[in-house]
């Protein structure tokens, strides 16, 4: 089920560059440009989580977080220019959930985000068992057969593996498969995946160098094969 996303902030071009991103990502997106219009919106659209800056005109972060805290526990990450620990402090004593400073990387907010929802039990559960393609996952086991043949993994190779199988012909950036295995996701390290993908290959694909069932997507990450041909 495809998540609603709140993005309130009063720079207009903040608000365009996270909703284009953030529906690249597969969320749905609505937006307020100040403290009182996202309390409107909050009541109307109730949202799975809201991204906050503290600084906003009319109604600002903290006063927003006071009045919807009265009504809804909805995870809310802070967006903030502030430096000072007392006001990150302030925000998190309020019942926010996590805070990235400005300016930010509209990848780790992403990763952050989903980070956000698997903590506060606000994505479904996933299956303990997963079969696709002739691939069988199973997560209560730690076991993984391919076609009859079981494969040893190791467990960063099989949260990948699951991540993937978890959407097939779903694109997942590098970024957010790296949260999805280590928990963190940082840009400078977002590469590794590309050696968890290359080993998990190794193991599973008939032919490495031809991978059939984790294709490549340029410029994005990686997918798992909606289906595989025989």
């Amino acid at each position: 089920m495809t998540k609603t996303i709140l993005v309130v902030d009063d720079e207009e071009r903040i608000l365009h560059l996270l909703k284009d991103y953030l529906e690249q990502e597969s969320f749905r997106v609505v937006t307020a440009a100040d403290g009182r219009e996202a309390l409107f919106v909050a009541r109307h659209e109730k949202p799975d989580l809201i991204v906050l800056d503290l600084m906003m005109p009319e109604m600002d972060g903290h006063a927003f977080m006071r009045q919807h805290r009265k009504e809804h526990e909805t995870p809310i990450i802070l967006l903030t220019a502030r430096v000072e620990e007392t006001d990150k402090v302030l925000g998190l004593e309020l019942g926010a959930d996590d805070y990235i400073t400005k300016p930010f990387s509209p990848r780790e907010l992403t990763a952050r985000i989903r980070a956000v929802l698997r903590r506060s039990g606000m994505t479904a559960p996933e299956p303990e068992i997963m079969r696709v393609s002739g691939i069988t996952l199973d997560r209560s086991g730690h076991v993984v057969d391919v076609d009859g043949r079981g494969v040893d993994l190791t467990p960063s190779e099989f949260d990948l593996l699951a991540a993937l199988m978890s959407a097939p012909g779903r694109a997942f950036s590098r970024l957010e498969l790296l949260d999805r295995v280590q928990g963190t996701a940082y840009e400078g390290y977002e590469r590794t995946i590309d050696v968890h993908v290359k080993n998990l290959r190794s193991k599973i694909e008939p032919d490495s160098s031809n991978p059939t069932y984790i294709e490549t997507v340029y410029g994005v990450g990686y997918r798992f094969a909606r289906e595989i041909s025989r």
